[in-house]
C-alpha cells in the first residue's frame, strides 16, 4: 500500500510538473500493473518525458540538487571511500571528495533512505560530511559500471598505456569512451589540475617527450613528463571535446569544453598554437567557484574596502581596472558586480569571450564573426535599458568613446585597462584619444591590483629583518619587530606558499583631483595630489602586507617595484 501510495505521489507529481497529461498517466499506472516496472522508467520506455526531465521535476520539488552524470569525471579519491559492492547494492555513486573540507559527494536516487546514509557514514571515517545530488535511475546504474570497472589514477592509466597499444582512431569512435585509456588520461590530467587549484594546463612538446606544466598561484610547474607517443592522441582527444578541427595542425584554434570535476561544473578555455615539434596546447580553468569570490573574503584593508562601497554607491560614472594580464582584473570585475548583482538593477556586460555566465546578468560575448565589437555592442546595450554596464576591455578610440558617453548619459561603467598603475590610466586614455576635459568628472575612481601568493599558515617561520629589508620597508621598519619567510611543509606542497591575494592601489576621484585632470596637470601633481588625499601605492599595499605576516619581500618584489623606497 505504501508502495502505491508513492508511485501515485510521483505520477501526480509529475503530472503538476506538467511532464505528464493526466491520460499519459493512467496508461503509465496501467502498463505498470502488468509489467511491475518502476513507475520512472516506464515514463521514459513510453516515451512521454526524459529522465533528465524527471529527475529535475523530482529534485525541484524536494529542494534537492540535480546532476547530470553525462558531464561527471569520477573522482578517484571518492571512489576508493565507498565499496563497489555497497555502491551497486545501494544506487550510490560517490563523485567527489575534498579533503580540506571532509565532504564526500554523492549521486543518488535514494535521497531520503535513512538506513542506506548511516551505513555509509558507518564506512567513511570520522568527521566526513556527506552531499547528496538526485541522479537519474538508469544513469546511475550505468555510470556505477563505468567508474568502477576502470583506473582513474594518472599512473594506473599510464601503465595500462605503456603494456599495451594505443588505438588513435577508436578515440573517435562513439562507443564507450571510457574503455579508452587516452580519454581517461586526459580526464584523470584535469581531475588532477582542477584539484591542486591550478589555474592554466600547458601540454608542451619536445623533441623527444611531452611537458606537461600546471600554472598554480601564478607560477609554472612541471608536474609530468611524458615520451613523445603520448602527444598526438592527447592531442586528438582536447581537440575533439573542445569542438576544434582535428585535421587542421597547421593553424592556431581556440575551443572551449565544460565538464563536472570534483562534484562541480568547470569550463576549460582551450588554445592551440603550432610549433616546431607539434602542436602546444594551454587550457585555462575557469572554476567559477572558486573565482568569482565576495569582496568580503579578499581580506583587504578596512580603508580600502569602505572606498570600494563608496565607489559602488556611485549612480554614474567609469570604474576602471588596470594591470597586466594575470593579475586578476577580471575576478576583481565579477567580484564587485556580485556586490550589486540583483533583481532591482540590468546588468549587462560584453565581454571576450564570457567567461563565467552569472544569473540575473545579461552576458555578450564579442564576435568579429556576427561584426560586434566592442564599440558597436556598447551602442547596442545602450538601447536595452542597462542600469550598469561592463566593458571587458577599452582597446581602442571608439571603444572609449562609447564607454564614456554610457557614464555621461547615467550609467555605471565597469572596464579594465592596461597599464602599470592607477596613475598611468590617464596617459593611456588621453594616447587612445580621449579628451583631459572627457575624463574629469567621468571616472568616478581607478584600482591598481597584482596578485601575490601568501604564505603558507602552517608553516612560515619569523626571523629578524636585515639593514637592507628595513631600507626596503621605509618608515614602516619601526613597527617590524620580525618578518615571515617560507619553510615548506606537507600542507603546501613543501612550496612555502599556499593561495593568492590581491595587493590594491585605489584612487578615488574628487572635485579637486578633476580639475587638476581638466587642467591637464602633471603626472607629478596628480600624484601629489593624491597622496595628500590618502592615497596609497601598489608598494605600500604591499609593504603592508609584509608586515602583517601574510606575504614575503621577494614575493612583493617579484610583481611590484620596491626599488624606489630605497633613499
Amino acid at each position: 500500500m505504501a508502495e502505491q501510495r508513492k508511485r501515485l505521489r510521483l505520477g501526480e507529481l509529475l503530472v503538476q510538473q506538467g511532464l505528464l497529461t493526466p491520460d499519459q498517466l493512467n496508461i503509465v499506472l496501467a502498463e505498470q500493473r502488468v509489467t511491475a516496472i518502476p513507475l520512472g522508467r516506464l515514463v521514459v520506455r513510453l516515451g512521454f518525458a526524459t529522465e533528465n526531465a524527471i529527475r529535475d521535476a523530482m529534485a525541484r520539488t524536494i529542494g534537492q540538487e540535480s546532476i547530470d552524470l553525462g558531464h561527471v569525471v569520477a573522482d578517484a579519491d571518492a571512489l576508493q571511500r565507498v565499496p563497489q559492492d555497497f555502491a551497486r547494492r545501494n544506487h550510490v555513486l560517490p563523485i567527489a571528495y575534498s579533503a580540506p573540507n571532509k565532504l564526500l559527494t554523492i549521486a543518488t536516487t535514494e535521497i531520503f533512505n535513512v538506513v542506506m546514509m548511516d551505513q555509509l557514514r558507518a564506512l567513511l571515517e570520522p568527521g566526513v560530511e556527506i552531499r547528496t545530488q538526485i541522479a537519474a535511475e538508469a544513469q546511475l546504474e550505468e555510470y556505477i559500471d563505468r567508474f568502477y570497472g576502470y583506473e582513474l589514477s594518472v599512473d594506473g592509466i599510464l601503465k595500462e598505456i605503456e603494456t599495451g597499444e594505443i588505438d588513435y582512431d577508436s578515440l573517435r569512435a562513439g562507443g564507450d569512451e571510457y574503455t579508452q585509456p587516452m580519454v581517461r588520461l586526459v580526464n584523470a590530467l584535469l581531475v588532477d589540475a582542477v584539484k591542486r587549484g591550478a589555474s592554466d594546463i600547458h601540454f608542451e612538446p619536445e623533441f623527444a617527450f611531452l611537458r606537461i606544466r600546471y600554472r598554480i598561484d601564478g607560477v609554472l610547474e612541471t608536474v609530468r613528463s611524458l615520451h613523445k607517443t603520448f602527444s598526438p592522441g592527447i592531442t586528438v582527444r582536447i581537440k575533439v571535446v573542445s569542438d576544434m578541427n582535428i585535421a587542421e595542425t597547421r593553424a592556431p584554434q581556440d575551443g572551449r569544453l565544460s565538464l563536472t570535476l570534483s562534484g562541480r561544473p568547470v569550463d576549460f578555455r582551450v588554445s592551440t598554437q603550432p610549433t616546431i615539434y607539434g602542436e602546444n596546447i594551454v587550457l585555462r580553468v575557469l572554476d567559477r567557484e572558486k573565482s568569482i569570490i565576495n569582496l568580503d573574503r579578499m581580506d583587504l584593508p578596512g580603508e580600502t574596502m569602505e572606498k570600494l562601497y563608496r565607489l559602488l554607491a556611485r549612480p554614474e560614472g567609469i570604474l576602471i581596472v588596470t594591470g597586466p594580464t594575470g593579475s586578476g582584473k577580471t575576478t576583481t570585475l565579477y567580484s564587485l558586480l556580485a556586490q550589486v548583482n540583483d533583481e532591482t538593477v540590468n546588468i549587462m556586460t560584453l565581454e571576450d569571450p564570457v567567461e563565467y555566465p552569472l544569473n540575473l546578468m545579461r552576458q555578450t560575448s564579442v564576435n568579429e564573426v556576427a561584426r560586434m565589437d566592442f564599440a558597436n555592442g556598447i551602442r547596442s546595450i545602450m538601447r536595452q535599458d542597462p542600469d550598469i554596464i561592463l566593458v571587458g576591455e577599452v582597446r581602442d578610440k571608439e571603444t572609449a568613446e562609447m564607454a564614456f558617453r554610457a557614464a555621461m548619459t547615467g550609467h555605471q561603467v565597469f572596464t579594465t585597462l592596461h597599464t602599470n598603475s592607477a596613475l598611468g590610466a590617464f596617459p593611456r586614455l588621453l594616447d587612445i584619444g580621449i579628451q583631459p576635459d572627457i575624463m574629469a568628472g567621468n571616472i568616478i575612481g581607478i584600482i591598481a591590483q597584482r596578485l601575490v601568493r601568501a604564505l603558507c599558515a602552517h608553516c612560515k617561520e619569523a626571523y629578524a629583518p636585515s639593514p637592507e629589508e628595513r631600507k626596503l620597508l621605509g618608515p614602516a621598519a619601526d613597527a617590524a619587530t620580525h618578518l615571515y619567510k617560507p619553510v615548506g611543509c606537507k600542507q603546501c606542497n613543501n612550496k612555502g606558499y599556499k593561495g593568492r591575494l590581491p595587493i590594491m592601489e585605489l584612487l578615488v576621484m574628487d572635485t579637486d583631483l578633476d580639475e587638476l585632470l581638466a587642467r591637464r596637470g602633471t603626472a607629478r601633481e596628480l600624484r601629489e595630489a593624491a597622496l595628500s588625499k590618502g592615497f596609497q601605492t601598489l608598494a605600500d599595499a604591499g609593504i603592508r602586507r609584509i608586515i602583517d605576516g601574510i606575504t614575503t619581500i621577494a614575493e612583493v618584489s617579484r610583481t611590484v617595484d620596491l626599488t624606489g623606497r630605497i633613499v
